[in-house]
């Protein structure tokens, strides 16, 4: 059945919306065949990935190529291709659980990602029905390997000043495609390649191109930081000879596959990203609690519980988050018919519903990563630096994250735009929101904002008050800047990082509630006291945005004004997040493991 709009949940509607728990996806509403699909992957990682690791780092291809046949075998490359072409036709949080458990893979996860996204679904959403029957069914076993080719010298954020030219032959059978494609993951072994390039000089489209193409070449592996068992090369086209049944989709229409594409990319990143926090925390607090100085494990110093939990915070925002938006997206996908061949349009359609919520996905995950990431080799010390230990890895791996699929500052500046063209096309009404704010400012008390009796009220009012202060931050820059406000990008990045304090706030607190409903205070204490850290140090951050984006537009008594009326929204009383830190390091440190 087609998707219409009175189905779904507007993507970026969590601004002016409350949001009942039950209505988001959590990680404690996983199925047993979902979490059988978590188990497969972690024995597959555990018996047949990491034993190989060295191996892999060495750039094994014949390896890879092995190992991705492996996993074809065990239905990790097909949970989201159809089962008309050979796929499992699982749902995306199968995937989301797939990709967590794999992640632990190191190198290896990476080319699968590459494989299974942007590799495999541009031909699953856009191919035509010849198409998806010649590739999909040997993708999904891993028999041919998947590549994504967009990225050239000198376009890389800017994917539509693309030099690649693509001319008709004068028999009408070929596409010539000349140009360069860079830093191209699985270039090596691919069996095709999923590229772009402008027809006629300016209509962007794409292409598939196989392995083997006359005039297709690649060149030397890349000498990179991190992922280094992953390939990484140039694809070269001088004259190849694309058969115009390579064509992917529209004639100008590659814009349509590449941006949509990428939307479940930041999406599948961010679950890579959040399984290796997990990781990072499990082999943080195991080496802690192993090392000892000044006569006692450093597990019990105030500083490296400070530490453990505040990776452990971190990581919990980032799951509600993931499992959230994953919920969200899985919720327009399972409402498609599968069995049609505009399945594959609907489903991008869907998913480009929430591109706002998969672009913060890839900036909140992979910097909470990154800050997991670095307190892991803090917690190692010395040995944190050294090859033999696992740290070094996981600090190595995960700077790639921000720059993969969009570049957060991409990503940043994409989410307010998104928002605000959704407003001016009526699909969200976010101005409508913030006029109605900016006129009830004007007789707002703080008393009006009283925290609702039950668990966790202070920070349900904290939510309350920060989606104001966003709305009134948002509306005080369009007033200020107007068509401009595309141009202004240190303001377009304060209100991307409001949005993204907010949907994670929202993100952790309605799961915490969720599950005190379902469970009881009591079994909710461990997501409960990470939120109220959070909420204490979040709420800061969004008055300190807030400052900084008022400053920037006004000054004088106009400034004066507009933080008075600031300082009404931000009253909030500091917790003992010192205490709050230590239970939970404490629940970590006991079970060596994350746990919420």
């Amino acid at each position: 059945m087609a998707v219409t709009d009175k189905d779904i949940i507007p993507g970026g509607s969590f601004l002016i919306r409350d949001t009942p728990p039950q209505e988001v996806f959590t990680p404690e509403d996983l199925s047993d065949e979902q979490k059988m699909m978590g188990k497969v992957t972690r024995e597959f990682v555990e018996a047949d990935v990491k034993p190989k690791a060295e191996q892999i780092e060495h750039h094994d291809w014949d390896l890879t190529v092995k190992l991705f046949r492996k996993a074809g075998e065990l239905g990790l490359l097909s949970v989201d291709l159809p089962t008309k072409y050979g796929g499992l036709g699982l749902d995306l949080i199968t995937s989301v659980v797939i990709a967590e458990r794999l992640i632990e893979g190191g190198s290896f996860a990476i080319s699968v990602f590459d494989h299974v996204g942007i590799g495999s679904l541009p031909i699953a959403w856009f191919g035509n029905a010849e198409q998806k029957a010649r590739y999909l069914p040997l993708l999904a076993t891993g028999a041919k390997i998947g590549s994504y080719a967009l990225t050239e010298p000198g376009s890389g954020s800017d994917a539509l000043a693309a030099k690649t030219k693509a001319v008709l032959s004068p028999d009408g059978k070929f596409y010539i495609l000349s140009g360069t494609k860079q830093f191209i993951t699985n270039a090596a072994f691919a069996d095709l390649y999923i590229t772009y390039a402008k027809v006629d000089g300016d209509k962007f489209s794409a292409f598939i191109i196989d392995r083997g193409t006359p005039g297709a070449t690649l060149g030397a592996e890349e000498k990179k930081m991190g992922i280094k068992g992953t390939s990484t090369r140039s694809v070269i086209l001088d004259n190849a000879k694309v058969p115009v049944e390579n064509l992917l989709y529209e004639v100008g229409k590659g814009h349509k596959v590449a941006f949509d594409i990428l939307n479940i990319g930041r999406f599948k990143l961010a679950a890579g990203c959040l399984g290796t926090c997990k990781v990072a925390l499990r082999e943080s607090v195991k080496y802690a609690k192993q090392r000892t100085q000044f006569g006692q494990s450093i597990a019990s110093f105030g500083l490296i519980q400070k530490k453990l939990a505040e990776m452990a915070i971190r990581t919990y925002v980032a799951e509600s988050i993931v499992y959230r938006t994953g919920g969200l997206i899985e919720a327009i996908l399972s409402g498609i018919d599968q069995g049609s061949e505009a399945a594959g349009l609907e489903a991008a359609k869907g998913v480009e519903e929430y591109a706002v919520e998969c672009s913060i996905n890839k900036v909140y995950v992979s910097e909470a990563l990154d800050y997991v990431a670095d307190e892991t080799v803090q917690i190692f010390g010395g040995y944190g630096y050294v090859a033999d230990f696992p740290a070094e890895r996981i600090y190595r791996d995960a700077r790639i994250n921000r720059i993969f699929e969009g570049t957060n500052e991409i990503n940043r500046l994409l989410i307010p735009a998104t928002l605000f063209r959704r407003a001016l096309q009526g699909r969200l009404p976010l101005l409508i929101a913030a006029q109605k704010l900016m006129a009830d400012l004007l007789s707002y008390s703080p008393g009006q904002d009283e925290a609702p009796k039950g668990p966790l009220g202070d920070q349900i009012r904290m939510l309350q008050l920060s989606k104001k202060i966003a709305l009134m931050v948002s509306g005080a820059a369009v007033q200020k800047y107007r068509e401009n406000l595309q141009g202004e990008q240190e303001m377009l990045g304060i209100l991307s990082d409001l949005t993204i304090e907010l949907f994670a706030m929202e993100s952790a607190l309605l799961r915490a509630l969720k599950s005190a409903a379902a469970n009881g205070e009591k079994a909710a204490e461990a997501k409960s006291d990470m939120v109220k850290v959070y909420f204490n140090d979040a709420f800061d951050r969004i008055e300190l945005l807030a400052k900084e984006a008022l400053a920037s537009m006004e000054e004088g008594d106009t400034l004066r004004t507009q933080l008075s009326a600031l300082k009404k929204l931000t009253r909030s009383t500091p917790i003992n997040t010192t205490r709050l830190r230590r239970t939970i390091a404490g629940r970590i440190i006991e079970a060596e493991a994350y746990r919420a």
